[in-house]
């Protein structure tokens, strides 16, 4: 890649050239971002997980702008217009917005007022004027007259809507006016008429007024999806005399001002330029450069939430029963084995308007006491704190946790191909209450399968740039597959698909394979998998675990290529590697600077001997346990100053949504978080986080929480 593009990467990153070198090149030879983090270390410096994306994010951006550059100088060649000092200013450009304020001259254009007055034969003297060789433009302009241009001022017309169109094309005028109005624009929007009631959400920005420079991500996006849906105009209002004098320096630098007459021919240029030309265009482009700018915050926000979702804690391998709660349709329940397979399923009717309670407590006793249930999922929509309240009052004969679990994506995973191809005998009720209840057992396992937007994390996710979305959730999804470690012979075709050098088309082979010839037994027969070839391999290995493998690093993070490292380390230290596997006094005792080679290096190294300490870990917390307040069941029983436990349901750059136990969800807002200044939701809470709450403020007509979190 262009050492400069490296450059620049490495600068962002605040890291040394070569180690973005190394990790571009390795990205180039097919190497994913899980397994350079993880098992090139030394080629990269060590660079994080995060780093690396970054890189691979940058990196992609670069390659993006090199075809763009390649289409720009083909249509500047194919007009016979390039120049060598035009081709190097293309090839040392590294913003698109500048390489297409470089082809603006050049990009054809429909009939424009500039082009119909060079039809009439009046760039001379527009070129005549910008040079300053006229002391008198009107008589000059006597020159041009004729049956096309039929006065003076027609000519001297025509000559500054040339000018005007060379100004609004000017590189270094169009880069500073961006750079004023970014610095200095005050974004203003004016509700539209007629569409104030229908535009009830976005009232707090009828008649808006904010510096753009300092507009959170969360406020440019609603100011914008607004005006997308009509209801609100936006402008971004500068001082035009200040873009004026922008332009005017930029016009004589290095030149005399020339004499009255010309100069005031010039300035009814520019003011043209500026008014008709270039600050709408400069207003869009700033509109659009804020748009980005929110849109990575946003799609950073999702992205460290859907992380804090897919790596929830688990409640691990037990015997759970799932309840899809709901009062006409009554409450759907299955129970389900360790191994997430559906047992049974059934319906209740413990609420209004059927009211049968006693007929849900058989039922629910009945099969807590026949499958073995151990643990509870209640989906936390439509009755939920009722069913909590009923299973809650239940005597079971042995110790049963309950757990209130989120609906989000249920619904949409339950009617989803996945959703078929698992449960086809089964309507869509059976299998969103399976997913309640796989996503408390194993979330990462069973949200992989669900769109990340659909699962109520993040801000604004369907009005941010979705190829910007999608490519950063799949990031983040891909890390924490690979973080976690997947069991390759119990792992579904969705979990697959997002370890490190597999995808979709290998998942499938792979899962076809295991039905067809049973459970691997070993990493090394992965191989055997149609179109699972040696490349594949290196980039999955790792993070694949066999539990039971012949040899026991099959379950353990380290990689088969050093295998044969780890057996001359444990046999130097007098035992094999079944005994060295967990031996952390043993591990200690080794001097790893014994083991340093060209390819294996100290990072790679601590690594190996902390994996051997405790293989396959998992790094997930373990699921707690967690009770709603009984005094609360709906909005009309909150009070100011009721202090209740909650959940983070949801972070953003604002603040963050808790569940208090009711339909609505409480907002605590970043000014609400204790007393030192909070810059973002996600530096103070987690989600899933249980806290303790104040309820501030109620508006009912509006259906809002406001809540204050208690130190």
């Amino acid at each position: 890649m262009n050492t400069l593009y490296i450059n620049l990467i490495a600068e962002k990153l605040g890291v040394k050239p070569w180690r973005v070198e190394n990790c571009i090149q390795l990205l180039e030879e097919g190497a994913t971002v899980p397994f350079i983090s993880r098992y090139r270390k030394e080629a990269t410096g060590t660079m994080t997980d995060v780093e690396v994306a970054e890189t691979n994010f940058h990196y992609q951006r670069f390659q993006e702008l090199d075809k763009r550059k390649e289409a720009v100088s083909k249509s500047i060649e194919e007009q016979g217009k390039m120049t060598d000092e035009l081709r190097a200013l293309i090839d040392s450009c590294v913003e698109s917005q500048k390489l297409e304020d470089i082809y603006l001259p050049y990009r054809p254009k429909r009939k424009t007022r500039a082009s119909v007055a060079k039809e009439k034969g009046l760039e001379p003297l527009a070129q005549k004027m910008i040079s300053l060789q006229l002391s008198d433009p009107a008589k000059e302009a006597e020159r041009f007259l004729g049956k096309d241009v039929p006065t003076v001022e027609d000519a001297l017309q025509g000559a500054r809507d040339i000018i005007a169109e060379q100004i609004s094309e000017n590189i270094e005028t169009r880069e500073e006016l961006r750079g004023y109005y970014g610095r200095s624009g005050i974004l203003k929007t004016k509700v539209v008429k007629g569409k104030e009631e229908e535009g009830e959400k976005y009232r707090d920005y009828f008649g808006y007024s904010a510096p753009l420079s300092k507009m959170p991500s969360h406020r440019v996006l609603a100011v914008l999806r607004a005006e997308n849906e009509k209801i609100l105009s936006v402008s971004v209002e500068t001082d035009p005399q200040i873009s004026l004098k922008i332009i005017n320096r930029i016009f004589y630098k290095g030149k005399r001002y020339p004499q009255k007459e010309l100069f005031d021919q010039l300035k009814l240029a520019q003011e043209d330029s500026l008014t008709r030309l270039l600050d709408s265009s400069i207003e869009n482009e700033t509109l659009k450069a804020a748009k980005e700018r929110a849109d990575l915050e946003a799609v950073k926000i999702f992205g460290e939430n859907l992380k804090q979702l897919l790596l929830a804690a688990p409640v691990g391998q037990k015997k759970t029963m799932a309840i899809d709660p709901g009062f006409r349709t009554g409450c759907k329940v299955v129970c389900l084995s360790n191994e997430g397979d559906l047992l049974h399923h059934d319906v209740i009717f413990p609420h209004p308007p059927v009211n049968q309670k006693m007929e849900a407590m058989t039922k629910i006793t009945g099969m807590v006491e026949k499958y073995g249930i151990e643990v509870i999922a209640i989906g936390n929509g439509t009755a939920s704190r009722e069913t909590e309240g009923f299973i809650r009052r239940l005597g079971f004969d042995h110790p049963v946790k309950i757990y209130s679990v989120s609906e989000d994506g249920a619904s949409i995973y339950s009617a989803s191909e996945t959703a078929r191809q698992e449960f086809p005998d089964e309507d869509v009720t059976v299998r969103g209450a399976v997913s309640i209840g796989r996503r408390l057992m194993d979330p990462l396992a069973e949200l992989v399968k669900i769109d990340p937007k659909s699962l109520g994390v993040g801000q604004y996710q369907h009005d941010v740039d979705q190829t910007l979305l999608k490519q950063k959730l799949d990031d983040v999804v891909e890390y924490c597959v690979n973080t976690v470690g997947v069991n390759l012979n119990t792992a579904s075709r969705h979990l697959l698909s997002y370890v490190s050098g597999i995808g979709p088309a290998l998942a499938s082979n792979i899962v076809s394979y295991r039905a067809s010839n049973g459970a691997f037994k070993s990493r090394k027969a992965l191989v055997e998998v149609p179109r699972l070839g040696q490349k594949a391999f290196q980039m999955s290995a790792g993070f694949l675990r066999i539990p039971g493998a012949a040899n026991p690093l099959d379950n353990s993070a380290v990689h088969p290529e050093r295998y044969a490292l780890v057996e001359k380390i444990a046999k130097d230290a007098g035992c094999n590697v079944a005994e060295l596997i967990g031996n952390s006094q043993k591990i200690d005792s080794i001097n790893l600077e014994n083991y340093v080679s060209p390819e294996v290096g100290m990072p790679t190294l601590k690594d190996i001997a902390q994996e051997l300490k405790k293989p396959g870990r998992d790094p997930r917390e373990s699921a707690k346990d967690f009770e709603f307040s009984s005094e609360i069941s709906t909005i009309e029983d909150l009070r100011e100053g009721m202090e209740l436990p909650g959940i983070v349901t949801n972070l953003t750059a604002f603040g963050a949504f808790v569940d208090i136990g009711i339909k609505q969800n409480g907002l605590i807002h970043i000014s609400n978080m204790g007393k030192k200044y909070v810059r973002s939701a996600s530096d103070v809470l987690k989600l899933h986080q249980q806290i303790k709450v104040q309820v501030m403020g109620v508006d009912l007509k509006r259906q809002r929480i406001q809540l204050r979190l208690m130190e």
